[in-house]
């Protein structure tokens, strides 16, 4: 049984080295995400933002991922990562439907938004049955924050 817990500061090393592993893996980090990873209650909790963990019984924290307030009541979906030992577990799928019903319930948000690559083809699909479109608009006004950005999509809250 998969269970999803909220920040603590306690939780904050197992969100820098799960995203941090899979961003090296496939990418390079970069100075926003060594930044976000390292100072997480700054960049996103403080904020106004939110990071949610999945939890399994056996195997502790395999998943985590933030809503962080990019201005004017947008939010971005991001650092959004499971363990590579647990993929193909659901983590993912609980995790991301977690993540847009704490999106629905902030009082402010007029756009839930996220940035990612092409070669990222197995979280594109869980977006897209989570019901992300991709959006060129989203692109133009938010992939200069990662240069690895060539997907961009947007959660309709409507």
């Amino acid at each position: 049984m998969l269970t999803i817990q909220p920040y603590t500061d306690a939780l904050a090393p197992a969100f820098h080295e799960i995203n941090a592993a899979w961003i090296a893996d496939m990418f390079t980090l970069e100075p926003h995400d060594e930044h976000v990873l390292s100072h997480p209650r700054e960049a996103i909790i403080d904020r106004g933002g939110v990071i949610l963990f999945v939890q399994h019984p056996e195997h502790g924290v395999i998943g985590t991922g933030a809503l962080m307030p990019t201005g004017g009541g947008a939010y971005e979906l991001t650092k959004m990562g499971v363990r590579a030992d647990v993929h193909g577990s659901g983590a993912g799928a609980v995790l991301l439907d977690a993540l847009i019903a704490r999106a629905r319930a902030l009082p402010d948000i007029t756009a839930l938004y996220l940035l990612t690559n092409s070669r990222c083809a197995a979280a594109i699909h869980l977006y897209e049955r989570a019901g992300f479109v991709h959006d060129a608009d989203i692109r133009v006004r938010y992939g200069a924050t990662y240069a690895r950005c060539d997907v961009a999509m947007r959660y309709p809250l409507g």
